[in-house]
């Protein structure tokens, strides 16, 4: 074999744009959320773990130069810990230059795991874990069939946060549509607050065709907020989060602006931009140059 064995779309988040990507599993173990169309053309499985030894080790003979490994597909911390405790093992024979391995998890997955569990992956190098709460407001969770309430999300992030792993928190600006908008901004603050994750990677939603979210949109029962009303949210949210020492920013490429937050001393001047922005006084992103 030459090169590493990869099925569909490689996804992963922007902080891992320079790691080795490994995909130990094809798909998502929830993959019902009604926005995302990520994994749609995939059933959950986890891959052979001769194959998965096999990328390991030509990775290890052929990607030295990399500090940073990221399990793929949507979420690596479904693998019974068992089997994923050797796979970090060999990672960590083949690889002891590493510095960093991460995940994606889901509220599932966070709660399969005991706290002991997520301290020896801790122990392994995993390094970082990214939990796509998307909103804190438990309307808007039901709605787009996220699985979880906010008082599971926000258990299962300090969860994550007191086994020593570091936690970045993904939610959606837009996902409550015109409506809900201030509501969901609101509740999602309070919700990171109550959390106090390590990063916050704000995003803004897009249509993606297919999902059943662009559906709602074609038949009229979900209407995305404009412009102006994304960067009210966006004020409102932040106006809303208060971490102890955590990173918020909004650097994604579906975002019209670029905000990076470091709390807590970032804040004000951070409201100071948004609100320059909706006076017209900074530029937007156009929307030919947003994308997923």
């Amino acid at each position: 074999m030459e090169g590493m064995h990869y099925e569909g779309h490689c996804i992963r988040p922007p902080s891992e744009a320079q790691s080795i990507l490994l995909q130990v599993t094809a798909g998502c173990s929830h993959n019902k959320c009604t926005f995302c169309g990520s994994y749609k053309d995939k059933r959950f499985r986890i891959k052979d773990e001769e194959l998965i030894f096999r990328d390991i080790h030509w990775a290890a003979r052929n990607m030295r130069g990399s500090r940073r490994l990221f399990l793929m597909d949507g979420d690596a911390l479904i693998i019974p810990q068992e089997r994923l405790v050797r796979i970090l093992e060999e990672i960590n024979r083949q690889m002891p230059w590493l510095e960093r391995i991460g995940t994606y998890a889901n509220a599932k997955s966070i709660k399969k795991k005991t706290s002991q569990e997520l301290r020896e992956l801790a122990d392994k190098k995993l390094g970082i874990v990214y939990l796509g709460m998307e909103s804190g407001d438990d309307q808007v969770l039901r709605d787009v069939n996220k699985g979880a309430t906010t008082e599971e999300m926000i258990e299962r992030g300090r969860k994550v946060k007191q086994a020593g792993i570091p936690l970045s928190v993904t939610v959606l600006l837009g996902i409550a549509g015109r409506e809900g908008s201030l509501r969901h901004a609101r509740a999602t603050g309070e919700a990171l607050s109550a959390m106090d994750p390590d990063y916050v990677g704000a995003l803004t939603v897009m249509l993606v065709p297919g999902t059943p979210l662009e559906e709602e949109s074609r038949r009229g029962a979900f209407q995305l907020p404009d412009q102006a009303r994304i960067l009210e949210e966006l004020e409102e949210m932040l106006r809303h989060t208060r971490l102890s020492s955590g990173l918020f920013i909004s650097n994604h490429a579906s975002n019209y602006l670029p905000v990076k937050v470091r709390f807590p001393g970032d804040k004000d001047r951070a409201l100071d931009q948004i609100e320059r922005a909706r006076k017209g006084e900074l530029g937007l992103k156009p929307e030919w140059l947003r994308a997923l």
